[in-house]
Formats: C-alpha cells, sequence, structure tokens
C-alpha cells in the first residue's frame, strides 16, 4: 500500500447480525492487514428509505471521512450508494444485490450464486459462501467438540429423534472429548432439554452472547453442524475445525446453496455423518477457509 492508503472505513449495518458478521469479518480483517479504522453506522430497522438516507447522514457528520464503506443487505444499498458518492469513497457489498452490480465498486458474491459458465464482471470476487469474524488459532485448538443445531427452513424440515440418535453415537464414539452443544432460534424449544448425556454441556442460543460461538469455535477441535445452517458450516470451517454435516430432512429440491455445500464435501473440507458412520473418520481440518483475509488483501491491493 502507498502513503496514500485509506486509514477509515464505515461499516453500514442493517440489525441483521448475519449481515452485520459478514460486513466486520471483511472490515476487521482489512484492518489485521492494514490498520486502518473501523466506524459502524446503524441504520433503523423499520424506517423507510428517506428516514434511512437521513438518519446515515447524521451519523456521518461525527465520523472521520471514509475510503471504503463496506455493507450487506439489501435494506443497505442505496445508503451504501449515497454515502459512497458524497464522501468519494469506495463502496463494497457483500453478496449478490438487488441493484446493478456495476454500481459498486467491488462486489463479493458467493460462488454458487452464479452458475457455471455465467460471465463474472471484473469488479466482482466470488467467494465460498459468506464471509465470517471467525479466525483460525491452532495454538488455541483444544480437545473439545462442538455441535451447533439449526431447525426448519424452507430447504429443511426437523427431526429431533433421529439428531439425538446421531448425536449419542458421535459421543459414544469419542467419549473423552469435551462436547457441547448450542442451539438456534429456529430449534424447537424442547430438543435441547431433551439431551440427557452427561458428557455434553447444553448452551441454549438464549444464554449465550455474541462472543460466545466466535470463542467455542477458535478452541473446538471438532464441529458437526446441521445441514441447515449454512453460516455455521463457514465459521466452522473458518476456526480451522474438523466439521461434519448431521442430515437434515430435505422438503424442497436441493438449491444453490446446497450446490456449494456439496462442493466443500467433495473438496474433502467437510464429511457428511453417512460417511463418518462408515469410516469412523472425519477428513478435513489441513484446508483452513480464510475468505475474509483473502478478499481483504485484494481490496486492499485493488481500492485503497
Amino acid at each position: 500500500m502507498s502513503d496514500q492508503q485509506p486509514s477509515v472505513i464505515w461499516v453500514l449495518d442493517d440489525g441483521k447480525p448475519g449481515h452485520r458478521n459478514q460486513s466486520l469479518g471483511l472490515a476487521e480483517a482489512i484492518e489485521r492487514l492494514a490498520g486502518v479504522e473501523i466506524h459502524l453506522i446503524t441504520l433503523s430497522h423499520s424506517a423507510g428509505l428517506f428516514s434511512r438516507i437521513k438518519s446515515v447522514r447524521a451519523q456521518a457528520r461525527s465520523l472521520p471521512q471514509p475510503q471504503l464503506i463496506i455493507a450487506a443487505g439489501h435494506r443497505t444499498h442505496l445508503p451504501l450508494i449515497y454515502l459512497a458518492h458524497k464522501t468519494k469513497a469506495r463502496s463494497v457489498v457483500l453478496m449478490r444485490p438487488s441493484l446493478p452490480l456495476g454500481w459498486f465498486d467491488r462486489c463479493l458474491i458467493p460462488e454458487h450464486d452464479f452458475r457455471r459458465g455465467d460471465d463474472v464482471p471484473a469488479h466482482v470476487m466470488l467467494t465460498k459462501g459468506a464471509l465470517n469474524r471467525v479466525q483460525h488459532d491452532a495454538e488455541a485448538k483444544s480437545n473439545s467438540g462442538l455441535f451447533l443445531i439449526g431447525g426448519e427452513s424452507k430447504e429443511f424440515g426437523f427431526d429431533g429423534d433421529k439428531l439425538h440418535s446421531e448425536i449419542r453415537e458421535i459421543v459414544e464414539h469419542d467419549p473423552e472429548r469435551e462436547w457441547m452443544l448450542t442451539d438456534s432460534r429456529r430449534t424447537p424449544e424442547d430438543f435441547i432439554l431433551k439431551i440427557s448425556d452427561h458428557r455434553i454441556a447444553r448452551h441454549p442460543h438464549q444464554e449465550t452472547g455474541p462472543e460466545w460461538l466466535p470463542g467455542q469455535l477458535r478452541s473446538a477441535s471438532v464441529v458437526w453442524v446441521t445441514e441447515d445452517s449454512v453460516s455455521m458450516i463457514y465459521e466452522a470451517l473458518s476456526s480451522g475445525a474438523r466439521v461434519g454435516l448431521l442430515p437434515m430432512p430435505r422438503i424442497k429440491k436441493p438449491g444453490r446453496v446446497a450446490v456449494g455445500i456439496e462442493s466443500l464435501v467433495q473438496l474433502g473440507l467437510i464429511c457428511r455423518y453417512e460417511e463418518w458412520q462408515q469410516s469412523r473418520e472425519m477428513p478435513g481440518g489441513e484446508k483452513v477457509l480464510a475468505e475474509a483475509e483473502r478478499c481483504g488483501k485484494a481490496i486492499i491491493e485493488d481500492l485503497l
């Protein structure tokens, strides 16, 4: 980077934890690489477009001039364009926007959002899944294991009894490991209550703060994730753990996201439960996803 390198990044937050996680994941990766300042601008969750723009303009008055503005989520797109125009900053949008791609300086889009053979514009960078804030720390790894349980979604149903049986089989095969389990807002309330195995420490999502999961992923050497929980799959892979996939009953034909997950299986980055049943081995852990760092380096080289 030159002496004229940017020192300030604004992150637009639409109030959705998943979107904030992606944006901060990228911003913090750039901070680790280049030592920039990060400032968060929060959009009102219920306000209309003009109210959102008025709000971000008011918040921006007290902030230092940015060289880069990062955002994720449909509600951030027009405020992002507005602020980038007003400040002459470069704009970076995460996930495929609803507006034309050419309206942004850089688009970071999961590769499953493009079909094979599609033309990918030069300013679009394809990623393996969504970016996140999880970092790999080999020295922090311990003999702990983690179960991450999702719930019903557009593509999947939920079979709690079957999941309980699979979790019990995994723990019985590896009883010396320190096992923990957490659920999500989509998990049926009684699922975690029915886990009676004393070898599994239960942590309901209502009782965990925003830093709990990144901290557990940092130390866990084995992580099992239900296949509906796409963002947690990529977070687990970013932690450097060996990652297993717990099956969920499918209620809809596999979509583009499922194709992306299958590519991870084919690359040997994650192991399906059915495969583990046959071999009792979990491949992976050697290849760590570091998409936030990879994208951060490219943005520093091209935009800062």
